[in-house]
Protein backbone atom coordinates (compact mmCIF):
# COMPACT_ATOMS: atom_id res chain seq x y z
CA UNK A 1 0.00 0.00 0.00
CA UNK A 2 1.38 3.41 -0.96
CA UNK A 3 -1.47 5.71 0.06
CA UNK A 4 -0.48 8.89 1.87
CA UNK A 5 -1.50 9.63 5.43
CA UNK A 6 -4.87 11.34 5.77
CA UNK A 7 -7.24 12.83 8.30
CA UNK A 8 -10.33 12.07 6.22
CA UNK A 9 -13.59 10.96 7.80
CA UNK A 10 -14.58 7.79 5.96
CA UNK A 11 -17.96 6.11 6.20
CA UNK A 12 -17.55 2.42 5.37
CA UNK A 13 -20.71 0.62 4.29
CA UNK A 14 -20.81 -3.16 4.32
CA UNK A 15 -23.43 -5.07 2.33
CA UNK A 16 -24.12 -8.80 2.36
CA UNK A 17 -21.53 -11.10 0.84
CA UNK A 18 -18.67 -13.38 1.77
CA UNK A 19 -16.22 -10.57 0.97
CA UNK A 20 -17.55 -8.72 4.04
CA UNK A 21 -14.66 -10.18 6.02
CA UNK A 22 -12.27 -8.09 3.89
CA UNK A 23 -14.03 -4.94 5.07
CA UNK A 24 -12.58 -5.52 8.53
CA UNK A 25 -9.09 -5.23 7.05
CA UNK A 26 -10.19 -2.20 5.04
CA UNK A 27 -11.31 -0.39 8.20
CA UNK A 28 -8.02 -1.17 9.91
CA UNK A 29 -5.98 0.03 6.90
CA UNK A 30 -7.93 3.29 6.75
CA UNK A 31 -7.32 3.92 10.43
CA UNK A 32 -3.61 3.15 9.96
CA UNK A 33 -3.59 5.79 7.20
CA UNK A 34 -4.89 8.35 9.69
CA UNK A 35 -8.59 8.28 8.80
CA UNK A 36 -11.48 8.43 11.23
CA UNK A 37 -13.89 5.63 10.33
CA UNK A 38 -17.55 4.86 11.03
CA UNK A 39 -19.19 1.64 9.87
CA UNK A 40 -22.73 1.01 8.65
CA UNK A 41 -23.89 -2.52 7.85
CA UNK A 42 -26.90 -3.94 6.05
CA UNK A 43 -28.88 -6.66 7.80
CA UNK A 44 -27.48 -9.25 5.39
CA UNK A 45 -23.91 -8.17 6.16
CA UNK A 46 -24.39 -8.90 9.87
CA UNK A 47 -24.89 -12.57 8.97
CA UNK A 48 -21.35 -12.74 7.61
CA UNK A 49 -19.47 -10.59 10.14
CA UNK A 50 -20.72 -9.50 13.56
CA UNK A 51 -21.10 -5.74 14.13
CA UNK A 52 -19.04 -6.13 17.30
CA UNK A 53 -16.02 -6.98 15.14
CA UNK A 54 -16.21 -3.66 13.31
CA UNK A 55 -16.85 -1.84 16.56
CA UNK A 56 -13.69 -3.31 18.05
CA UNK A 57 -11.60 -2.37 15.00
CA UNK A 58 -13.05 1.12 14.42
CA UNK A 59 -13.52 2.10 18.06
CA UNK A 60 -17.06 3.34 17.36
CA UNK A 61 -20.54 1.83 17.52
CA UNK A 62 -21.81 0.25 14.31
CA UNK A 63 -25.15 1.34 12.83
CA UNK A 64 -27.32 -1.32 11.22
CA UNK A 65 -30.89 0.03 11.35
CA UNK A 66 -32.50 3.10 9.83
CA UNK A 67 -35.51 3.25 12.15
CA UNK A 68 -33.61 3.03 15.43
CA UNK A 69 -35.57 5.21 17.87
CA UNK A 70 -32.61 5.89 20.16
CA UNK A 71 -30.06 6.61 17.41
CA UNK A 72 -32.52 8.65 15.37
CA UNK A 73 -33.59 10.97 18.18
CA UNK A 74 -31.62 13.74 16.48
CA UNK A 75 -31.97 12.61 12.84
CA UNK A 76 -28.65 10.85 13.30
CA UNK A 77 -28.55 9.36 9.80
CA UNK A 78 -28.53 12.86 8.29
CA UNK A 79 -25.79 13.93 10.69
CA UNK A 80 -23.79 10.85 9.70
CA UNK A 81 -24.27 11.62 6.01
CA UNK A 82 -22.97 15.14 6.58
CA UNK A 83 -20.10 13.93 8.76
CA UNK A 84 -18.43 11.86 6.03
CA UNK A 85 -15.73 13.20 3.71
CA UNK A 86 -16.16 10.07 1.62
CA UNK A 87 -18.39 6.98 1.57
CA UNK A 88 -17.15 3.59 0.45
CA UNK A 89 -19.33 0.48 0.28
CA UNK A 90 -17.20 -2.66 0.37
CA UNK A 91 -18.40 -5.14 -0.56
CA UNK A 92 -21.13 -3.71 -2.76
CA UNK A 93 -23.50 -6.52 -3.74
CA UNK A 94 -25.46 -6.70 -6.99
CA UNK A 95 -28.61 -6.02 -4.97
CA UNK A 96 -27.19 -2.89 -3.36
CA UNK A 97 -25.97 -1.60 -6.73
CA UNK A 98 -29.43 -2.16 -8.22
CA UNK A 99 -31.15 -0.31 -5.40
CA UNK A 100 -28.77 2.65 -5.53
CA UNK A 101 -28.93 2.84 -9.33
CA UNK A 102 -32.69 3.25 -9.05
CA UNK A 103 -32.59 5.75 -6.21
CA UNK A 104 -34.04 3.46 -3.55
CA UNK A 105 -33.43 4.30 0.11
CA UNK A 106 -34.99 1.36 1.91
CA UNK A 107 -32.32 0.81 4.57
CA UNK A 108 -29.77 2.89 6.45
CA UNK A 109 -26.88 2.36 4.03
CA UNK A 110 -28.73 3.29 0.84
CA UNK A 111 -30.33 6.24 2.63
CA UNK A 112 -26.90 7.53 3.64
CA UNK A 113 -25.59 7.14 0.10
CA UNK A 114 -28.44 9.28 -1.22
CA UNK A 115 -28.35 11.80 1.63
CA UNK A 116 -24.62 12.60 1.52
CA UNK A 117 -22.93 15.16 -0.69
CA UNK A 118 -19.58 13.40 -0.15
CA UNK A 119 -18.08 11.26 -2.93
CA UNK A 120 -19.57 7.74 -2.97
CA UNK A 121 -17.40 4.76 -3.93
CA UNK A 122 -18.55 1.18 -4.46
CA UNK A 123 -16.31 -1.89 -4.43
CA UNK A 124 -18.44 -4.54 -6.19
CA UNK A 125 -18.19 -8.18 -5.13
CA UNK A 126 -20.28 -10.93 -6.68
CA UNK A 127 -20.25 -14.06 -8.83
CA UNK A 128 -18.73 -13.48 -12.26
CA UNK A 129 -22.02 -14.20 -14.04
CA UNK A 130 -23.89 -11.77 -11.80
CA UNK A 131 -21.31 -9.10 -12.63
CA UNK A 132 -21.53 -9.81 -16.37
CA UNK A 133 -25.34 -9.84 -16.43
CA UNK A 134 -26.77 -7.02 -18.59
CA UNK A 135 -28.88 -5.74 -15.68
CA UNK A 136 -25.80 -5.34 -13.46
CA UNK A 137 -23.85 -3.68 -16.25
CA UNK A 138 -26.75 -1.29 -16.86
CA UNK A 139 -26.80 -0.44 -13.14
CA UNK A 140 -23.02 0.02 -13.29
CA UNK A 141 -23.35 2.55 -16.10
CA UNK A 142 -26.22 4.37 -14.38
CA UNK A 143 -24.31 4.68 -11.12
CA UNK A 144 -21.38 6.26 -12.95
CA UNK A 145 -23.79 8.70 -14.61
CA UNK A 146 -24.96 9.62 -11.10
CA UNK A 147 -21.38 10.41 -10.07
CA UNK A 148 -20.67 7.21 -8.13
CA UNK A 149 -17.13 5.84 -8.47
CA UNK A 150 -16.70 2.08 -8.85
CA UNK A 151 -13.53 0.51 -7.50
CA UNK A 152 -13.17 -2.82 -9.23
CA UNK A 153 -14.14 -5.54 -9.40
CA UNK A 154 -10.97 -7.55 -9.81
CA UNK A 155 -10.66 -10.94 -11.47
CA UNK A 156 -9.61 -14.23 -9.93
CA UNK A 157 -10.83 -17.21 -7.93
CA UNK A 158 -14.21 -16.73 -6.28
CA UNK A 159 -15.80 -18.27 -3.20
CA UNK A 160 -18.26 -20.15 -5.42
CA UNK A 161 -15.37 -22.04 -6.99
CA UNK A 162 -15.49 -20.20 -10.30
CA UNK A 163 -12.85 -17.87 -11.72
CA UNK A 164 -13.49 -14.55 -13.37
CA UNK A 165 -14.30 -10.89 -12.88
CA UNK A 166 -16.30 -10.08 -9.77
CA UNK A 167 -13.88 -10.27 -6.83
CA UNK A 168 -13.77 -7.33 -4.47
CA UNK A 169 -10.58 -5.30 -4.78
CA UNK A 170 -8.11 -5.99 -2.00
CA UNK A 171 -8.32 -3.53 0.93
CA UNK A 172 -4.93 -1.94 0.18
CA UNK A 173 -6.01 -1.16 -3.38
CA UNK A 174 -9.24 0.40 -2.13
CA UNK A 175 -7.34 2.57 0.36
CA UNK A 176 -4.96 3.69 -2.39
CA UNK A 177 -7.91 4.68 -4.58
CA UNK A 178 -9.76 6.46 -1.78
CA UNK A 179 -6.79 8.50 -0.61
CA UNK A 180 -5.36 9.23 -4.06
CA UNK A 181 -7.54 12.34 -4.14
CA UNK A 182 -5.53 13.67 -1.22
CA UNK A 183 -2.59 14.08 -3.59
CA UNK A 184 -4.30 15.89 -6.49
CA UNK A 185 -0.84 15.65 -8.04
CA UNK A 186 -2.13 16.18 -11.58
CA UNK A 187 -4.24 19.23 -10.74
CA UNK A 188 -3.97 21.90 -13.43
CA UNK A 189 -2.71 19.48 -16.07
CA UNK A 190 -4.57 18.42 -19.21
CA UNK A 191 -4.24 14.69 -19.86
CA UNK A 192 -5.31 13.15 -23.16
CA UNK A 193 -5.76 9.37 -23.28
CA UNK A 194 -6.50 7.22 -26.31
CA UNK A 195 -8.11 3.87 -25.56
CA UNK A 196 -9.55 0.68 -27.06
CA UNK A 197 -8.94 -0.60 -30.57
CA UNK A 198 -9.82 0.91 -33.92
CA UNK A 199 -11.96 -0.57 -36.69
CA UNK A 200 -10.92 -0.25 -40.31
CA UNK A 201 -13.85 -0.95 -42.69
CA UNK A 202 -13.61 -3.54 -45.43
CA UNK A 203 -17.22 -3.20 -46.55
CA UNK A 204 -20.42 -2.04 -44.78
CA UNK A 205 -20.51 -5.17 -42.56
CA UNK A 206 -16.86 -6.18 -42.08
CA UNK A 207 -13.83 -4.50 -40.58
CA UNK A 208 -10.26 -5.11 -39.45
CA UNK A 209 -9.92 -4.95 -35.66
CA UNK A 210 -7.99 -6.38 -32.70
CA UNK A 211 -8.66 -7.80 -29.24
CA UNK A 212 -8.20 -4.61 -27.22
CA UNK A 213 -10.93 -4.11 -24.58
CA UNK A 214 -9.96 -0.53 -23.69
CA UNK A 215 -9.71 -1.34 -19.97
CA UNK A 216 -6.16 0.00 -19.59
CA UNK A 217 -6.90 3.30 -21.28
CA UNK A 218 -10.15 3.81 -19.38
CA UNK A 219 -8.34 3.02 -16.10
CA UNK A 220 -5.67 5.60 -16.94
CA UNK A 221 -8.30 8.24 -17.72
CA UNK A 222 -10.08 7.46 -14.46
CA UNK A 223 -6.90 7.64 -12.38
CA UNK A 224 -5.81 10.92 -13.97
CA UNK A 225 -9.21 12.46 -13.19
CA UNK A 226 -8.98 11.26 -9.59
CA UNK A 227 -5.63 13.02 -9.32
CA UNK A 228 -7.20 16.32 -10.35
CA UNK A 229 -6.35 16.44 -14.07
CA UNK A 230 -8.62 17.70 -16.81
CA UNK A 231 -9.00 14.53 -18.88
CA UNK A 232 -10.02 13.98 -22.48
CA UNK A 233 -10.56 10.34 -23.47
CA UNK A 234 -10.48 9.53 -27.19
CA UNK A 235 -12.01 6.07 -27.38
CA UNK A 236 -12.39 3.53 -30.12
CA UNK A 237 -15.45 1.27 -30.08
CA UNK A 238 -16.01 0.17 -26.48
CA UNK A 239 -18.94 -0.63 -24.19
CA UNK A 240 -17.04 0.50 -21.09
CA UNK A 241 -18.73 3.34 -19.16
CA UNK A 242 -17.09 6.76 -19.24
CA UNK A 243 -15.20 7.45 -15.99
CA UNK A 244 -16.51 10.27 -13.83
CA UNK A 245 -15.20 13.77 -14.63
CA UNK A 246 -13.82 12.65 -18.00
CA UNK A 247 -14.71 14.13 -21.39
CA UNK A 248 -15.09 11.36 -23.96
CA UNK A 249 -14.74 11.56 -27.74
CA UNK A 250 -15.87 8.42 -29.59
CA UNK A 251 -14.16 7.43 -32.83
CA UNK A 252 -13.97 4.32 -34.95
CA UNK A 253 -10.99 4.42 -37.33
CA UNK A 254 -7.34 5.36 -36.85
CA UNK A 255 -7.77 8.42 -39.06
CA UNK A 256 -10.73 9.58 -36.96
CA UNK A 257 -8.65 9.08 -33.81
CA UNK A 258 -5.80 11.11 -35.28
CA UNK A 259 -8.19 13.92 -36.23
CA UNK A 260 -9.69 13.94 -32.73
CA UNK A 261 -6.26 14.04 -31.06
CA UNK A 262 -5.08 16.86 -33.33
CA UNK A 263 -8.23 18.88 -32.60
CA UNK A 264 -7.50 18.93 -28.85
CA UNK A 265 -5.68 22.00 -27.62
CA UNK A 266 -2.79 22.27 -25.18
CA UNK A 267 -1.89 18.91 -23.69
CA UNK A 268 0.46 18.32 -20.77
CA UNK A 269 0.45 14.51 -20.82
CA UNK A 270 -0.49 12.31 -23.76
CA UNK A 271 -1.15 8.62 -23.11
CA UNK A 272 -1.44 6.50 -26.24
CA UNK A 273 -3.08 3.40 -24.80
CA UNK A 274 -5.24 2.65 -27.86
CA UNK A 275 -4.45 -0.39 -29.97
CA UNK A 276 -4.48 1.47 -33.27
CA UNK A 277 -4.61 -0.65 -36.42
CA UNK A 278 -1.32 -0.35 -38.32
CA UNK A 279 -3.06 -0.68 -41.69
CA UNK A 280 -6.38 0.15 -43.36
CA UNK A 281 -7.90 -0.81 -46.68
CA UNK A 282 -6.74 1.35 -49.55
CA UNK A 283 -10.29 1.47 -50.88
CA UNK A 284 -13.15 0.07 -48.74
CA UNK A 285 -16.10 -0.99 -50.87
CA UNK A 286 -19.60 0.42 -50.38
CA UNK A 287 -21.40 -2.90 -50.80
CA UNK A 288 -21.15 -6.27 -49.05
CA UNK A 289 -18.50 -8.49 -50.59
CA UNK A 290 -19.96 -11.81 -51.66
CA UNK A 291 -18.25 -15.14 -51.12
CA UNK A 292 -17.20 -16.53 -54.49
CA UNK A 293 -15.18 -19.57 -53.48
CA UNK A 294 -12.04 -17.89 -54.72
CA UNK A 295 -9.25 -16.23 -52.76
CA UNK A 296 -9.66 -12.57 -51.90
CA UNK A 297 -6.82 -10.06 -51.89
CA UNK A 298 -7.07 -6.83 -49.91
CA UNK A 299 -4.72 -3.93 -50.52
CA UNK A 300 -3.65 -2.37 -47.23
CA UNK A 301 -1.98 1.00 -46.66
CA UNK A 302 -0.34 2.32 -43.49
CA UNK A 303 -2.40 4.21 -40.92
CA UNK A 304 -1.08 7.44 -39.37
CA UNK A 305 1.29 7.08 -36.42
CA UNK A 306 -0.64 9.04 -33.80
CA UNK A 307 1.94 8.83 -31.02
CA UNK A 308 4.84 9.88 -33.24
CA UNK A 309 2.81 12.83 -34.49
CA UNK A 310 2.17 14.00 -30.92
CA UNK A 311 5.83 13.51 -29.97
CA UNK A 312 6.95 15.65 -32.92
CA UNK A 313 4.79 18.63 -31.96
CA UNK A 314 6.34 21.94 -31.04
CA UNK A 315 6.00 22.26 -27.26
CA UNK A 316 5.21 18.57 -27.09
CA UNK A 317 3.58 16.98 -24.04
CA UNK A 318 5.05 14.20 -21.94
CA UNK A 319 4.34 11.14 -24.10
CA UNK A 320 3.43 7.73 -22.71
CA UNK A 321 2.88 4.80 -25.06
CA UNK A 322 2.35 1.06 -24.99
CA UNK A 323 3.91 -1.94 -26.69
CA UNK A 324 2.15 -5.29 -26.93
CA UNK A 325 4.60 -7.95 -28.04
CA UNK A 326 4.52 -11.72 -28.41
CA UNK A 327 8.28 -12.10 -27.93
CA UNK A 328 11.48 -10.10 -27.26
CA UNK A 329 9.38 -7.69 -25.22
CA UNK A 330 12.21 -5.62 -23.75
CA UNK A 331 14.18 -5.23 -26.98
CA UNK A 332 11.22 -4.36 -29.19
CA UNK A 333 9.73 -1.97 -26.65
CA UNK A 334 13.01 -0.13 -26.12
CA UNK A 335 13.43 0.35 -29.86
CA UNK A 336 9.82 1.49 -30.24
CA UNK A 337 10.20 4.09 -27.49
CA UNK A 338 13.17 5.69 -29.22
CA UNK A 339 11.72 5.45 -32.73
CA UNK A 340 8.47 7.16 -31.74
CA UNK A 341 9.96 9.70 -29.36
CA UNK A 342 8.13 8.50 -26.24
CA UNK A 343 9.17 9.58 -22.77
CA UNK A 344 7.83 6.37 -21.23
CA UNK A 345 6.73 3.08 -22.77
CA UNK A 346 4.68 0.41 -21.02
CA UNK A 347 5.35 -3.00 -22.51
CA UNK A 348 3.63 -6.31 -22.02
CA UNK A 349 3.56 -9.77 -23.52
CA UNK A 350 0.37 -10.70 -25.34
CA UNK A 351 -0.98 -14.03 -26.47
CA UNK A 352 -3.50 -16.59 -25.23
CA UNK A 353 -4.61 -15.47 -21.75
CA UNK A 354 -2.19 -12.54 -21.66
CA UNK A 355 -2.61 -8.80 -22.04
CA UNK A 356 -5.61 -8.10 -24.24
CA UNK A 357 -9.23 -8.31 -23.13
CA UNK A 358 -8.38 -8.98 -19.47
CA UNK A 359 -8.96 -6.97 -16.28
CA UNK A 360 -5.35 -7.49 -15.16
CA UNK A 361 -1.89 -7.35 -16.69
CA UNK A 362 1.85 -7.20 -15.99
CA UNK A 363 3.97 -4.38 -17.43
CA UNK A 364 7.58 -3.45 -18.04
CA UNK A 365 8.06 0.32 -17.92
CA UNK A 366 11.05 1.74 -19.83
CA UNK A 367 12.34 5.30 -20.04
CA UNK A 368 15.68 6.93 -20.78
CA UNK A 369 18.00 5.75 -18.06
CA UNK A 370 15.49 3.68 -16.13
CA UNK A 371 13.05 0.82 -16.00
CA UNK A 372 10.49 -0.68 -13.65
CA UNK A 373 8.65 -3.99 -13.63
CA UNK A 374 5.01 -4.06 -12.50
CA UNK A 375 3.78 -7.49 -11.41
CA UNK A 376 0.44 -8.91 -12.53
CA UNK A 377 -2.28 -6.68 -11.10
CA UNK A 378 -5.63 -5.12 -11.82
CA UNK A 379 -5.34 -2.51 -14.59
CA UNK A 380 -6.73 0.15 -12.28
CA UNK A 381 -3.81 -0.44 -9.94
CA UNK A 382 -1.36 -0.40 -12.85
CA UNK A 383 -2.76 2.95 -14.00
CA UNK A 384 -1.81 4.47 -10.66
CA UNK A 385 1.67 2.99 -10.85
CA UNK A 386 2.16 4.44 -14.34
CA UNK A 387 1.32 7.96 -13.18
CA UNK A 388 3.51 7.47 -10.10
CA UNK A 389 6.35 6.60 -12.50
CA UNK A 390 5.60 9.72 -14.56
CA UNK A 391 6.12 11.80 -11.42
CA UNK A 392 9.37 9.96 -10.68
CA UNK A 393 10.71 10.68 -14.18
CA UNK A 394 9.75 14.36 -14.15
CA UNK A 395 11.18 14.84 -10.65
CA UNK A 396 14.47 13.23 -11.72
CA UNK A 397 14.59 15.56 -14.74
CA UNK A 398 13.96 18.60 -12.55
CA UNK A 399 16.67 17.52 -10.12
CA UNK A 400 19.15 16.98 -12.98
CA UNK A 401 18.50 20.43 -14.46
CA UNK A 402 18.68 22.34 -11.17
Amino acid sequence: MNAPSSNQRILVGVSGGIAAYKAVVLVRRLIEAGCEVRVVMTEAATRFVAPLTFQAVSGHPVRTTLLDAEAESGMDHIALARWADAVVVAPASADLMARLANGLADDLLTTLCLATDAPVHLAPAMNRQMWAHPATQANHARLIEHGVTLLGPAAGAQACGETGEGRMLEPDAIVDALLANDQQDLAGRHVVVTAAGTREPIDPVRFIANRSSGRMGFALADDAARRGAVVTLVAGPSTLPTPARVERIDVETAQQMQTAVESIGVTDIFVGAAAVADFRLAAPVDHKLKKSGETLSLELVPNPDIIRGVAERSGRPFVIGFAAETDHVREYAAAKRVAKGMDLICANEVGPGKGFDRPDNALLLLWEGGERELAQADKRHLAGEIFDTYHQITQDRDDASS
